[in-house]
C-alpha cells in the first residue's frame, strides 16, 4: 500500500543515523484488522553479525541481547502504537554501514503483513 497511515503495520525510525553506543527510537503501528497471534521485529546489520539490543517497549525497560522481538498479540492488550528503544555496539569498519529493521504480523507462525525501515550506522 502507498498510504502509510492505511497500511496493515508501520515502523518508523526517528533517527536516520546513528553512532555505536547511541540509542535508536522507533515506533510501530499496527492496523492489521485480521487475526494475528504476535508482532516481530528483527533487525539486520549490513555485513556484518552484529546486533541491536532492545533497550525498551513503551516505556518499560528490557534487556533483550537477540536481533528478533518477538510480542505476543495478549502483551499488547489494545495498544496499536508502540515504541521501542535499541542499541547496538557495531564500529562500521569503511565510514558506515547500513541497518535495517522489519516488522512483521504473525498469525499461526506465517507473515501476514510487514513493513522495513533503514538507518545508517556512522563510524
Amino acid at each position: 500500500m502507498n498510504d502509510k497511515s492505511k497500511a496493515d503495520v508501520n515502523i518508523e525510525l526517528m533517527e536516520r543515523e546513528i553512532v555505536s553506543g547511541q540509542e535508536l527510537h522507533g515506533t510501530i503501528s499496527v492496523n492489521y484488522t485480521g487475526r494475528f497471534d504476535s508482532i516481530a521485529i528483527n533487525s539486520q546489520i549490513e555485513n556484518s553479525s552484529d546486533i541491536f539490543n532492545y533497550t525498551s517497549i513503551n516505556g518499560k525497560k528490557i534487556n533483550h541481547q537477540y536481533a528478533r522481538l518477538s510480542i505476543f498479540k495478549d502483551d499488547l492488550k489494545d495498544k496499536i502504537y508502540l515504541e521501542f528503544t535499541a542499541v547496538t555496539s557495531h564500529n562500521p569498519r569503511n565510514g558506515h554501514t547500513n541497518a535495517k529493521f522489519r516488522v512483521a504480523v504473525i498469525q499461526e507462525h506465517k507473515e501476514v503483513a510487514s513493513a522495513l525501515a533503514y538507518i545508517k550506522i556512522l563510524g
